[in-house]
């Protein structure tokens, strides 16, 4: 299995290798690299693409301390390090937006352009922590039951072809797996006034669906990154790109095929 030993965690990893331009891919919370199947085999042809799995998820071997998602984009940028990439296209969903937006501030040499899909800038309002919250403390104290986990699949997924396979993976972790990253999602610090710092082109693509992060948030931070269009709106919920990957596709491939060299 392919690792990185990168800031003391050994970041699990997958690459189709290739020679060309590299695409990092992140994923959001609750889910792991095995969510950009589709993106995959969308670029392949064309692109290296990586996937991993960020601290406390799929099967990184993390050391279980508190974290930011400052350090997950440490993380992604010294998986570049390993594997010998100078810069690269970074794409997110949701919280792997989160850290992608955070690397393009710390290295934006490093970052050729961003992806960014149903994420933000901002952190949640009031209503949605405390929701966010509830849920928590349930899975915390109760575990990862029937009826959370279709509650979460719900938000995120709302799929029936997809959730089944979610929900298993969910239950077969020990419920305190996500209690840090979970304290990460809870106190990430709000970034929109540094947005316009990012110059790089950007793609911002969300679900129309998504109630975890709502369309607003995603069109303020599309109007305040410079390199940014229009938000591309698809059909879906907050996983959009992994239950509606066709036009989700067809928007990543328009925005590299134009990417100057």
């Amino acid at each position: 299995m392919p690792f990185a030993d990168v800031n003391g965690q050994r970041l699990y990893f997958e690459s189709t290798g290739g020679d060309g331009p590299p695409v990092v891919l992140s994923h959001g919370f609750l889910m792991d690299h095995e969510m950009f199947a589709p993106q995959v085999e969308a670029l392949s042809d064309t692109y290296r693409v990586i996937t991993w799995d960020e601290r406390g998820f799929g099967a990184t071997e993390y050391d279980g301390e508190p974290f930011t998602y400052w350090d997950s984009a440490a993380d992604c940028l010294g998986l570049l390090d390993h594997l010998g990439i100078e810069s690269a296209v970074l794409g997110g969903m949701s919280q792997g937006g989160f850290l992608s937006l955070r690397a393009a501030l710390t290295a934006p040499e490093r970052v050729r352009a961003l992806v960014l899909l149903d994420s933000q800038a901002g952190v949640d309002d009031p209503e949605t922590a405390a929701a966010n919250d509830a849920m928590n403390h349930v899975w915390l104290t109760e575990g990862p039951s029937d009826e959370l986990t279709a509650i979460v699949a719900g938000i995120i997924i709302d799929d029936p072809d997809h959730s089944p396979a979610w929900i298993a993976k969910w239950k077969a972790r020990d419920k305190n797996a996500f209690r840090e990253p979970y304290q990460c999602l809870r106190t990430r610090d709000d970034i929109t006034e540094r947005l316009d710092e990012i110059t790089c082109p950007a793609l911002v693509v969300h679900g129309t669906e998504d109630t975890a992060i709502t369309m607003d948030r995603a069109e303020l931070m599309a109007a305040r990154l410079p390199g940014a269009g229009e938000v591309v709106k698809v059909a879906g919920a907050h996983a959009a790109n992994l239950t509606n990957p066709v036009p989700v596709n067809a928007a990543i491939n328009a925005f590299l095929a134009e990417l100057p060299l």
